[in-house]
């Protein structure tokens, strides 16, 4: 069993960090509204949240209507190129807004903001202001500078920033389902990524403050977390003073398991060269920790893996691939793969088809290779496989994907399910939805006995290659 680290809650500092995550009392509405847009990773959509809650403190009121905004963010990924071009057309929408409101402040945030701040600033004239992700606490600061008719930028990147004071405004919430960041930036340096570059090094979160928003979070009727992280595994905090006290992710786990058997807890992501025994053990300990690992492997091939700098092999990920099954035998597994990374020839793109026979992952976001600009790879490798070729391999790898999401699936029929109802299907509001255990989405007809925030047995019936169906049984 493993020992579990935890804090002196007895302590001043405990208290503080309860103190933390009291919501802050907003100050008075200035009549301004706010809109944000999000794409990318669930780390954007969270700092969002941190965005918001920043600028109600200010008086800003938030608005899911842009047509009505005085201020608008784009929270922006930068990891893949048609993510660009999308935030850049949206944003051309935004200045013709501008005609018809020549007040509207129109910003962009985050990765992409860091990396293309003087073409949106200079060349294409797009915005008003760019802020990168270490920067949010400055933004009234920006936006007075933008109504003063400046243009405004701060990417500035932080070894200490984490956030860990703000109480996130939940932004287009179900009130049942929540993020909470435990950390910021990557320490790694896979070389087809930009992270590293656009959200600066690594550093972990005070597990108090993570306990207690959590907490706060189920006090105000949410039932699930989802702890984020660039990789979630190299989570570790230190506490100074005489009695140093080391915090990892496992005992982080715990922690936040440990609030309520009825609050949910999900993670997201995982590194393979990271992923212990004991988060593994943590995971099979609490029924309320979720059976389901997002284990990205990228490529089956260890020359490419090499190349990607990810720092295991083949064999290496396939270790850790048995030890899930061995310790969470109904452990849920889907993963991220890249197809026609440089000079990936096709019997290493065949070892990646057999990582995928040998995992038969429950799920998988598969992309072709995209070369970014400034990142190890762009400096490094030629990107010399034909769009053809990519195309190819990625159609293949999608087309197998397919065939083992539809036998995960069909396994689960007759089987119970616990489902946490999240609201009514986006097809009928005659059926209810919610996620099981391993993340599978489940569809079942609604109820006079329960209603979205309340789990359910679900027995399951019938399935398709995403969504499992049935009914709920005592």
């Amino acid at each position: 069993m493993m020992d579990l680290l935890i804090p002196d809650k007895t302590h001043d500092e405990g208290r503080q960090g309860e103190a933390l995550m009291l919501k802050a009392e907003t100050a008075k509405n200035n009549g301004r509204k706010l809109y944000i847009e999000s794409y990318g990773c669930a780390m954007n959509f969270s700092d969002s949240e941190i965005v918001a809650s920043i600028l109600a403190e200010r008086g800003f009121e938030t608005t899911t209507d842009y047509s009505i905004a005085d201020v608008i963010f784009i929270n922006t990924c930068s990891i893949r190129e048609n993510a660009e071009q999308r935030v850049r057309n949206r944003l051309k929408e935004f200045t013709v807004a501008k005609v018809k409101n020549p007040g509207l402040v129109v910003g962009v945030l985050g990765c992409m903001a860091e990396r293309l701040k003087s073409k949106f600033l200079e060349e294409e004239k797009l915005v008003d202001v760019v802020v990168g992700p270490d920067a949010y606490r400055d933004l009234p600061n920006l936006i007075d500078r933008v109504d003063d008719g400046q243009k405004a930028v701060n990417v500035l990147l932080s070894r200490e920033e984490t956030y860990a004071d703000i109480s996130p405004v939940r932004l287009n919430s179900n009130g049942i389902n929540a993020f909470v960041s435990i950390m910021r930036g990557c320490d790694n340096m896979c070389s087809f990524c930009v992270v590293p570059f656009t959200r600066g090094r690594e550093r972990s979160r005070d597990p108090l403050s993570i306990v207690a928003e959590c907490r706060d979070l189920f006090d105000r009727g949410y039932r699930e977390v989802t702890l984020l992280g660039q990789n979630v595994d190299s989570y570790k905090y230190s506490t100074t003073g005489e009695d140093v006290i080391t915090t990892n992710f496992a005992n982080l786990l715990e922690l936040v398991a440990l609030i309520n058997p009825d609050l949910r807890v999900r993670f997201s992501t995982s590194h393979p060269k990271d992923i212990t025994d004991d988060v593994l053990y943590a995971i099979n300990k609490y029924d309320n920790i979720c059976n389901y690992i997002h284990l990205p492997v990228q490529s089956g091939n260890s020359r490419i893996l090499d190349l990607m700098n990810r720092t295991y092999d083949r064999d290496w990920y396939i270790n850790r691939i048995d030890a899930i099954r061995r310790i969470i035998p109904d452990c849920a597994i889907s993963t991220d793969v890249i197809t026609g990374f440089c000079s990936e020839t096709d019997e290493e793109h065949k070892d990646t088809v057999s990582m995928m026979d040998y995992v038969k992952y429950d799920f998988a976001y598969m992309f072709k290779y995209s070369e970014r600009p400034g990142t190890l790879a762009a400096k490094r490798y030629a990107d010399d496989i034909p769009e053809e070729v990519k195309q190819k391999r990625l159609t293949e790898i999608v087309a197998k994907q397919q065939e083992y999401s539809f036998y995960r699936m069909q396994a689960r029929i007759g089987r119970v399910e616990r489902v946490l109802i999240e609201g009514f299907s986006k097809k009928s509001d005659k059926d209810y939805c919610g996620r099981s255990d391993q993340n599978a989405m489940v569809i079942f007809p609604v109820g006079e006995n329960y209603k979205p925030g309340q789990y359910v047995n679900v027995l399951i019936e019938r399935s398709t290659t995403a969504t499992l169906i049935g009914k709920v049984v005592d």
